[in-house]
């Protein structure tokens, strides 16, 4: 949820990540969406398994955007977006494991 302030007020940062991967604006506000709906399901115990799934997937875009376009150092950040973008990957595979057993499909994969 940190991030959404920046995606949805159209801060320069996010900007110009999303210029850069080539999906200024329509990919911003989408996966800011995304976002948001993975961060609701989170707070809900029974949903949270979903959200976890739904934040991996987009932390898995962000990190491979990060790798083959972006750099780990974006605007001189230091990297602190990759390392958020990592650590939120890993807490969300442990939430999802932890919670598998009510995705059907997650929890036969799994």
């Amino acid at each position: 949820m940190q991030t959404l302030f920046f995606k949805f007020t159209g801060a320069p940062e996010s900007v110009h990540i999303f210029t850069q991967v080539g999906a200024e604006p329509a990919g911003r506000i989408g996966s800011g969406v995304v976002e948001l709906i993975a961060a609701i399901l989170l707070l809900w115990p029974r949903w949270s398994a979903l959200g976890a799934a739904i934040a991996l997937a987009v932390m898995g875009g962000a990190i491979a955007s990060h790798l083959l376009i972006l750099g780990i150092v974006v605007q001189e950040d230091g990297g602190s977006l990759f390392t958020l973008a990592c650590l939120t990957a890993a807490c969300s595979a442990v939430l999802l494991l932890d919670g598998r057993r009510s995705l059907p499909v997650v929890g036969k994969l799994l």
